[in-house]
């Protein structure tokens, strides 16, 4: 019998590591090929018996799957999957490895296995990441404030002298916590603010002034630099 998947699905939760979302996705035989967009994270994916880590994106990411392929993953909290990988976030910007590429590969066929065989491979991957976190020392704290100052609006400015650290020490710190300097976590998590101010329904001009640019076009202008597509088709899509 062959089995028929008309429409993607995607679910997400709440993960028991802190900050952390667990989540599955099945490629649909009508799925629309929507981007992976830049949100300052990084996930473990299990995909089709692999692990694999995706690495904080500057652009969107169109991964390319046949329908009925099945992911699960975990998506870290900005700045706290490099104490938990063992290597720093800039090595895996913009990038798919995987997991036996920073890990022994002993540990990581073990692991695999333990996940295929998991009937909810996406709890599998939190109970890996749980074991994990109890070995390792916890990220800086710090790095919280600046996700959450940034997120908040300040300047790169505002937020060095909010957490105490000098303009080039902030750079380096988020280099190796984020993947890419404050700047480039701000757009990113502006943009992300912006989407879902507009996906609640608000006028892009208002979304625009609520969030933090200029103006609308300036709101639509990042959002396809960092999206790779026009805001109206991304919402539409």
């Amino acid at each position: 019998m062959v089995e028929v998947i008309a429409a993607w699905s995607y679910r997400e939760r709440p993960s028991r590591f802190d900050g952390a979302v667990v989540w599955t996705r099945t490629v649909g035989r009508d799925d629309l090929g929507l981007p992976v967009l830049p949100d300052g994270c990084i996930d473990l994916l299990w995909t089709d018996g692999t692990l694999t880590i995706a690495g904080p994106d500057t652009t969107a990411h169109q991964p390319a799957a046949p329908a009925g392929t099945r992911f699960a993953g975990i998506r870290f909290f900005p700045g706290t999957a490099p104490a938990l990988l063992g290597v720093p976030a800039h090595e895996l910007r913009d990038r798919r490895i995987d997991l036996a590429d920073i890990w022994p590969s002993a540990t990581v066929r073990l692991l695999t296995e333990q996940v295929s065989a998991a009937d909810d491979k996406a709890a599998a991957l939190e109970a890996v990441a749980l074991r994990r976190a109890s070995g390792t020392e916890p990220s800086d704290p710090m790095l919280r404030q600046i996700v959450a100052a940034l997120d908040s609006g300040r300047s790169v400015a505002e937020t060095a002298e909010a957490v105490g650290l000098g303009a080039r020490l902030l750079h380096r710190r988020s280099l190796t916590a984020f993947g890419y300097g404050p700047k480039t976590l701000a757009r990113v998590l502006r943009m992300q603010r912006a989407l879902a101010v507009a996906r609640a329904g608000t006028p892009l001009a208002d979304t625009a002034a609520r969030t933090g640019y200029a103006d609308q076009a300036h709101l639509a202008r990042d959002v396809r630099e960092l999206a790779g597509m026009p805001l109206r088709e991304l919402l539409t899509r």
